[in-house]
């Protein structure tokens, strides 16, 4: 099996959904289990059937983690000397649609950690895969469902941002 890269911080955080799954929520669940259980007939007890539905979906969620971490490759960026190039955990802002003049900030994350919400952009995106060894400066050009979009790279920034 491949390995996936992560950086320090997102395996940080999975760790700490794991640790929150296996010591808070799976014990929930199994109280929640057995009250519905004390209820009696089992057959139609709705509280039973949703708190066994709510446990298979923990369990295969830390399984997930579990396998996630086990083949993750954590990445310290604070040890890369990239020279202002674009790489793996690079912390970038663009100027968006050079014409617009609209500045937006990413973090080039894995898979596993990217999050649009948060500005965590997954490395296999189409934008990262563009920007990679790229510096600032540059015009980078990127082929998205909405037509082609023309970025300009403002700053390359790593950890301690």
């Amino acid at each position: 099996m491949s390995q996936t890269p992560l950086t320090k911080q997102g395996a940080e955080r999975l760790r700490e959904e794991l640790n929150h799954l296996k010591k808070v929520e799976r014990p929930q669940v199994i109280e929640a289990i057995a009250e519905a259980r004390a209820h009696g007939d089992l057959k139609e007890n709705a509280e039973y059937h949703a708190a066994r539905e709510q446990q298979g979906m923990i369990e295969a969620r830390i399984r997930d983690l579990e396998s996630s971490l086990s083949n993750a490759r954590i990445i310290d960026t604070s040890t890369l000397d990239v020279g202002g190039k674009v790489v793996f955990g690079a912390h970038v802002t663009l100027m968006e649609d050079v014409d617009d003049a609209e500045e937006v900030h990413w973090h080039i994350v894995g898979d596993l950690e990217s999050s649009v919400e948060e500005r965590r952009l997954a490395i296999s995106a189409p934008l990262a895969r563009a920007l990679i060894g790229r510096e600032e400066g540059d015009t980078i050009e990127v082929d998205t469902p909405k037509g082609k979009r023309v970025y300009e790279l403002v700053e390359v920034r790593y950890d301690g941002v």
